[in-house]
């Protein structure tokens, strides 16, 4: 009978020992699946948004009359928008269109209800929302209505390309938006995809430059002003290649750039390069480029009249602007520079 008291402290640290040990347990575990949540999600490749963008096209193509590549400039020239002006034109979390429509657009000026979706009072108060996916709402967060309400706007005039024209400066009223959705339009028939992303560097690797940061020193001839762009020093004659697709935009003399051109690609950006020595003969504007396609030389052209060269050593200017819709504004190339090299330089590692 003495000996059961024994037994039961024998069994106290026994069970406190149990205990400890199931609590280590527990937060080990705890923190193994901590630690192992986030690289599950380092793990997961990014999700190819084109197929998804092209079912919507072709799917309202079908409803509206308007070729893919159509759809697909007005799509990617409102994406553009709202990325320049992200505050007053937010996007939603996983959109597949980049359209955005104000809520007093959508559902009219004078509707009581900005978050209307009743198709038939809508257009009682004015307001452009449609329904494009057949559910009989006319919702401003479905991809579908969204970009059929800007369709059936745009088709108002006619089919043609000159109708189709007019239809874009009506709903925009900006001869600009007219022009970049027209460039736009031009690149996705002329590769017939919309996976257009690709960069390379503006020279071609294997060649001797040297370039840095130089955005933002001060400039003076021609007036206080400030260098909007990297400067890449390179011999004469080294060729320079686009670095996106794009349209040319613009071709010819200015007396700061000398010989430039200037390329326009579907992220809305505006690509610079000056200083030329000389320009691929058979460009004009208009025509489509594609990354690494020869579009002129090294050289030392500028500051003065045309033909002047030699007031400095032999470089590219380059320069990037973004259109915000009404303005453009310069910003600095050179990390995106720097980043194109080096996936140029791991790309050619790689395949050699």
């Amino acid at each position: 009978m003495q000996k059961q008291p024994g037994k039961a402290r024998g069994r106290g640290p026994l069970l406190r020992r149990l205990a400890a040990a199931a609590t280590l347990a527990a937060v080990l575990l705890d923190a193994a699946s901590a630690s192992a949540a986030p690289r599950a999600a380092k793990s997961e490749a990014p999700q190819n948004p084109y197929p998804a963008r092209r079912e919507l096209y072709d799917r309202i193509g079908l409803a509206t009359g308007l070729a893919w590549y159509d759809l697909a400039a007005i799509d990617q020239y409102e994406r553009t928008m709202s990325r320049a002006h992200p505050r007053t034109r937010p996007l939603r979390e996983g959109a597949v269109s980049g359209v955005y429509i104000p809520p007093e657009r959508w559902a009219g000026p004078l509707n009581p209800d900005e978050n209307d979706k009743q198709p038939l009072s809508i257009r009682v108060f004015q307001g452009i929302g449609q329904d494009g996916s057949g559910d009989g709402r006319a919702d401003r967060t479905n991809d579908a209505d969204l970009l059929y309400a800007v369709a059936r706007r745009v088709m108002v005039q006619g089919s043609t390309r000159d109708d189709f024209a007019i239809g874009v400066w009506e709903y925009y009223h900006n001869t600009r938006a007219v022009q970049r959705i027209q460039q736009f339009s031009k690149l996705y028939r002329t590769f017939g995809k919309l996976d257009l992303v690709q960069h390379v560097f503006p020279l071609p690797q294997g060649t001797v430059y040297a370039y840095r940061s130089t955005w933002g020193n001060r400039r003076g001839w021609g007036g206080a002003r400030i260098h909007e762009g990297t400067d890449i020093f390179a011999g004469y004659g080294v060729p320079v290649r686009s670095t996106s697709y794009g349209v040319v935009e613009i071709k010819g003399w200015n007396r700061y750039g000398g010989w430039r051109i200037g390329i326009r690609d579907l992220d809305n950006l505006y690509h610079y390069y000056a200083h030329l020595s000389g320009f691929e003969k058979s460009l004009k504007p208009g025509d489509v480029v594609r990354p690494g396609q020869l579009i002129g030389w090294v050289g030392s052209s500028g500051y003065g009249k045309p033909g002047t060269q030699g007031k400095f050593p032999p470089h590219l200017h380059y320069g990037v602007y973004r259109d915000r819709g009404l303005v453009e504004w310069a910003f600095d190339p050179y990390p995106l520079l720097r980043n194109w090299e080096r996936a140029e330089q791991r790309s050619l590692r790689v395949h050699s």
